[in-house]
Parts: C-alpha cells; sequence; structure tokens
C-alpha cells in the first residue's frame, strides 16, 4: 500500500471514529436540570442553613468549574451523590422530582443540572433565581 492511500485509509477511520462518538454524545436538557435543581437540590438548600443557591450566583466558569470538580459541601460529599439512583430513590416518597427522574441515568441528570446552571449563571443565557 502506497503512503498516499495509508493516510486516506486513517483519515477515514478518524472521520467514522469521529462520527460515531458525535452520534454517542448526550445532549444536555437544561429544562429538565432546571425542574429537578429547584425540585431538589433547592428545597433541601432551602431547609439547610445554607439557604437557596440561586445559579445566578455565579458565573459559568464557576458552576463549571464546581460540577466538574464534584465537590458539594465544602468538599464534605460529592455532587453526583445527590443526582445518583440511589439518592433519588431515597428521597421519591417526598420528592415528586425524585420519582419522576427516578430512572434516568445518573450521568444524563448530571448533565441537565449542569446545562441549567451554566445557563442560568449570572454571565449565562437566562440568568436565573430559584424562586
Amino acid at each position: 500500500m502506497t503512503h498516499a492511500k495509508t493516510l486516506i485509509n486513517v483519515a477515514a477511520m478518524l472521520v467514522l471514529l469521529g462520527a460515531s462518538l458525535a452520534a454517542n454524545a448526550y445532549d444536555a436538557d437544561w429544562k429538565r436540570g432546571r425542574v429537578y435543581y429547584r425540585s431538589v437540590c433547592t428545597s433541601c438548600h432551602t431547609a439547610s442553613p445554607v439557604g437557596a443557591i440561586n445559579p445566578s450566583t455565579r458565573t459559568k466558569a464557576d458552576w463549571t468549574a464546581y460540577m466538574m470538580l464534584n465537590k458539594h459541601a465544602k468538599g464534605k460529599d460529592t455532587v453526583s451523590q445527590y443526582v445518583s439512583t440511589a439518592y433519588r430513590a431515597s428521597i421519591k416518597s417526598t420528592n415528586k422530582a425524585a420519582e419522576k427522574f427516578a430512572a434516568t441515568p445518573d450521568q444524563e441528570l448530571m448533565e441537565d443540572v449542569k446545562a441549567f446552571l451554566v445557563r442560568g449563571a449570572k454571565d449565562g443565557e437566562a440568568p436565573a433565581t430559584c424562586s
């Protein structure tokens, strides 16, 4: 095989791999993230001394870093814990959103919440409060 044919074959394989990965990418649903955040996160924070945390209190970069670090309560636990299937199962009897999203894959719900937070950030597309 000539060098040119090898390069063409490698390029074709990379294009197919890229198309395959793009087809499997999850397109986060900020609306579902908003419902979950407001119904689960805000209800818990409102009941605690911390109080409600509006998405517009932080920038898009702040929320992106927070979600990527996956540290909640100053590192005492994780954000992913609160979007997990197990957590939703533990509160579904008292929280309609947790019940509604009981079967949603954890990573999808995490991406949905992140999409809402970034969209609702102070420098986001639609700065949001949780009232």
